[in-house]
């Protein structure tokens, strides 16, 4: 029986669907939304930016805010809460780390950028490669 899932999200379109799928399939579950702030680099301005914060866990709270309060928003839909939690790093490490914890991941098929897509991967293909738990892929 799945109790726990882990829905990572960041503001795309195919982040919702995946939290609305966990949602609607699994209201019994407890759904934990996971925002990975990503790790500085040149290609991505967000990242480096907060990489240039005094205090890197307040700036990412910051920017997984408005994710979290639409997550928040849409549960509240279903009558369900949801846990939230935001990582710093790699979006891949951080979801597999997290994945340890729960029964089930519950990701969409593609989010982000263009840039996203070139320079990072797909996200969704590395973590249904390597994920210890069941991966539902969300289009």
């Amino acid at each position: 029986m799945i109790e726990r899932i882990l829905v990572p999200m960041d503001d795309s379109e195919m982040a919702e669907r995946a939290l609305t799928y966990a949602l609607e399939n699994h209201a019994d579950a407890e759904i934990i939304v996971l925002h990975v702030a990503g790790e500085p680099s040149a290609m991505w301005g967000v990242a480096t930016g907060i990489a240039l914060e005094d205090d890197l866990e307040s700036a990412a709270e910051e920017k997984a805010a408005p994710v979290f309060d639409r997550a928040r928003e849409m549960a509240a839909e279903y009558d369900v809460d949801v846990e939230t939690t935001v990582q710093l790093g790699s979006p891949v490490r951080a979801i597999l780390n997290a994945a340890d914890d729960v029964d089930a991941v519950v990701v969409g098929s593609h989010g982000g950028s263009l840039a996203d897509h070139l320079f990072v991967g797909n996200v969704a293909q590395k973590v249904v490669r390597q994920s210890p738990v069941p991966v539902v892929v969300v289009r």
